[in-house]
């Protein structure tokens, strides 16, 4: 769990980051959890972007992605997810 210092520190460096992975009318699939994953494991610090065709609710997609990718979930903007997961290595 994060707290709110470090989730703060984590925004502010998010801000510049831009969307890595964009989820659309799909959903979240599979295959996508594992390439965030493996993106995570990378890069610690992503932004996954919700396309508007997208009809699942931006919450629950959230929060699919963070606990089937074992990540933390930083912040949900608009249609904008910052996830991070601290890198093995």
């Amino acid at each position: 769990m994060l707290t709110n210092p470090q989730k703060r520190f984590l925004r502010k460096n998010a801000h510049s980051l831009h969307p890595i992975f964009q989820v659309g009318k799909g959903g979240v699939t599979p295959n996508m959890v594992i390439q965030i994953a493996e993106a995570l494991e990378a890069r610690e610090l992503i932004k996954v972007s919700i396309l508007q065709n997208c009809e699942v609710p931006k919450e629950e997609v959230a929060e699919t992605l963070s606990s089937r990718s074992g990540a933390e979930l930083v912040q949900v903007i608009g249609r904008t997810i910052i996830l991070y997961k601290e890198s093995k290595k």
